[in-house]
């Protein structure tokens, strides 16, 4: 069964980093394009990064365009989202998604603070 796996949370100070991983399994990993979102308490989940199957093309929300990376390895079957210069408002439950065909799945979620 399809299986997705994120690590990385944690809390960091205004101006850090954090790398979030994603370990996916049960599915082939380099046929599905992969996203980050992230929810807040009362808020829709909303889109952070996106990254084709090839890794060839990603594309990011305004608010974290140049401060956000999404990678992804395809030997390893992980998704990567690389966070700096983190700000409060980016402190949110993050969650893996792999669409594969009509269906999305999810992850567990991943919870980054950013706080002083």
């Amino acid at each position: 069964q399809v299986q997705l796996v994120e690590s990385g949370g944690g809390l960091a100070q205004p101006g850090g980093s954090l790398r979030l991983s994603c370990v996916a399994s049960g599915f082939t990993f380099s046929s599905a394009p992969m996203s980050w979102y992230r929810q807040t308490p009362g808020k829709e989940r909303e889109l952070v990064a996106v990254i084709t199957s090839a890794g060839g093309s990603t594309n990011y929300a305004d608010s974290v365009k140049g401060r956000f990376i999404i990678s992804r390895n395809q030997y390893e079957n992980t998704v990567y989202l690389q966070m700096n210069n983190l700000k409060p408002e980016d402190t949110a439950v993050y969650y893996c998604n792999a669409l594969l065909g009509p269906r999305d799945y999810w992850g567990q979620g991943t919870q980054v603070t950013v706080s002083s």
